[in-house]
């Protein structure tokens, strides 16, 4: 049951002959009708108070429903660019790995190869080497051969020699075949000796 503040100041009760006292009856009355127009009036403050925290309480439910949204936006999209740079980063190292394993593997087949062509210089070498010494000791057995004078045929004594060199001496001039003056001079003329100077000498060398 509702009631106003007027409805409490127009109550009417009836009339008995011990009843209360109808003054103090309607003082309370106005008393009570005033506290309660108070009541009411507060009650309602109160209730658009309320109205207006409920409104505010809705905002910033909305406002906080935002905010956690977006945090989660944000949170995911960190999540992402951090997997994706994680990612990223597994994906460089391993680039910088094969590239270096393939710098690594290329090296070793540039030193090996290296390697080969030194042993194959080496190789060379000692074969030119060999081929050097082959050739000094054929030529040092050439040369202790063509020095060796064993029957003296390269060997004259003193005697021979003087006696080939006085034979030289009192030997006659070869006669000369005349040079012919358009195809000849004296400088280029060819000596024919004679039979019996060439028979001398000969003898004196036998």
């Amino acid at each position: 049951m509702k009631l106003t503040a007027l409805e409490i100041k127009q109550q009417q009760f009836e009339k008995s002959l011990r009843g209360y006292d109808v003054g103090e009856v309607k003082a309370f009355l106005n008393v009570l009708s005033t506290e309660w127009e108070y009541m009411v009036a507060r009650n309602k403050d109160l209730t658009r108070e309320i109205d207006q925290l409920k409104d505010k309480l809705r905002h910033y439910e909305r406002v906080e429903q935002a905010l956690h949204e977006t945090l989660q936006t944000a949170k995911e999209n960190a999540d992402q660019r951090i997997a994706g740079a994680k990612k990223e980063a597994r994906n460089r190292i391993e680039k910088a790995e094969m590239d270096a394993e393939a710098i690594v593997g290329k090296a070793r087949q540039q030193r090996h190869e290296i390697r080969q062509n030194i042993r194959t210089l080496l190789d060379r070498r000692e074969e030119i080497i060999r081929g050097m010494r082959s050739y000094l000791d054929l030529a040092q057995e050439s040369l202790s051969g063509f020095s060796k004078d064993e029957g003296g045929i390269f060997t004259l004594n003193r005697d021979e020699e003087a006696e080939a060199d006085a034979a030289a001496a009192n030997a006659p001039e070869p006669r000369q075949k005349p040079a012919s003056s358009d195809h000849q001079d004296s400088s280029t003329a060819f000596v024919i000796p004679d039979a019996d100077d060439l028979d001398d000498f000969l003898d004196k060398i036998e």
